[in-house]
């Protein structure tokens, strides 16, 4: 079910009163504002079905999105009421000043507005687009089997193609292909960039295997991790902790570091999470060493001191 958020309706009212003959229409913007909300939840229920691991993420970009847009929309009808129209109070003692000072908000409103946009195509990007497979999603070993499953199905597809291709001299009545796909590939190899007598060029099917190899090392790294299981050590500056279940290595101090702490972590990747308390980054053999060189920052920066 779609969140929603207050819409003040009374200074939409205003705004429309302010800047327009015509008569407002009672919950006109409440009704707006849901309509754009609708359309993002709507792509939330398909991703729901047809890719349920990003169900979690798809919503909580949902909610992000229709929270926003009711703190843009309330802005942006505060802004509009806070000078009249010239039309409306016509040009005798018009506030000039006020008016500028409308007109500059108005176009960083314009900014916002933008964003907005563009966030609600990320969510509909997460159902048709391809997306990256995070270490810390709890399915990302399955996914990660899948995807070498796809990859590797689609690599015997494209050589069973070439060797059609190659004893027949025609793409007509491959099994591998619709009547569609075969008059692609026809398209394709008579372009100017298609440089080999073959459907599926060289570089493809080795770009493919390529991405087959890293996956396949990705998953194996990914499974000794999560054997090996959350670890802790702990120095005279900070705990480390290994959490596989996260697959974030990170570092916790007692209390804030101080802003000169603070800046070596940050050059060697690491990041405040209000969420989990600490500093992090992804659990990988560079984070790994990025921690080990930070201890030895602290540690040169308390023989200088």
């Amino acid at each position: 079910m779609p969140k929603y958020y207050e819409i003040n309706e009374k200074m939409a009212r205003l705004a429309n009163d302010v800047n327009s003959f015509r008569d407002y229409e009672e919950g006109s913007a409440s009704r707006e504002y849901k309509r754009c909300v609708d359309e993002a939840y709507k792509t939330v229920e398909r991703i729901k079905e047809e890719k349920p691991h990003l169900a979690e993420k798809a919503e909580g970009m949902a909610d992000r999105y229709s929270r926003k847009l009711a703190e843009y929309y309330n802005a942006y009808y505060r802004n509009e009421a806070s000078c009249p129209s010239v039309m409306i109070s016509g040009p005798a003692n018009f506030p000039i000043n006020k008016k500028k000072k409308q007109n500059n908000r108005r176009e960083s409103l314009n900014k916002e507005w933008q964003y907005l946009d563009d966030y609600a195509k990320k969510i509909k990007n997460l159902l048709t687009m391809e997306q990256p497979i995070l270490s810390s999603d709890e399915n990302a070993i399955e996914l990660l089997r899948d995807k070498i499953n796809k990859l590797e199905a689609e690599q015997a597809k494209m050589k069973a193609v070439n060797a059609y291709y190659r004893k027949n001299k025609t793409l007509d009545g491959c099994p591998e292909l619709t009547s569609k796909q075969i008059e692609i590939l026809k398209a394709e190899m008579i372009s100017n960039y298609h440089y080999e007598n073959k459907p599926f060029m060289s570089f493809q099917l080795s770009n493919n295997n390529a991405v087959i190899k890293n996956t396949k090392k990705r998953l194996d790294e990914l499974l000794r991790v999560k054997e090996d299981g959350t670890c802790e050590k702990e120095n005279r500056f900070f705990k480390v902790v290994e959490n596989t279940e996260l697959m974030r290595l990170q570092l916790i101090f007692e209390g804030k570091p101080e802003p000169e702490v603070r800046d070596i972590l940050k050059s060697n990747g690491f990041k405040w999470s209000p969420k989990n308390v600490c500093w992090q980054r992804q659990l990988t053999e560079n984070a790994k060493y990025s921690a080990a060189k930070v201890f030895r920052e602290l540690e040169r920066k308390e023989v200088e001191l």
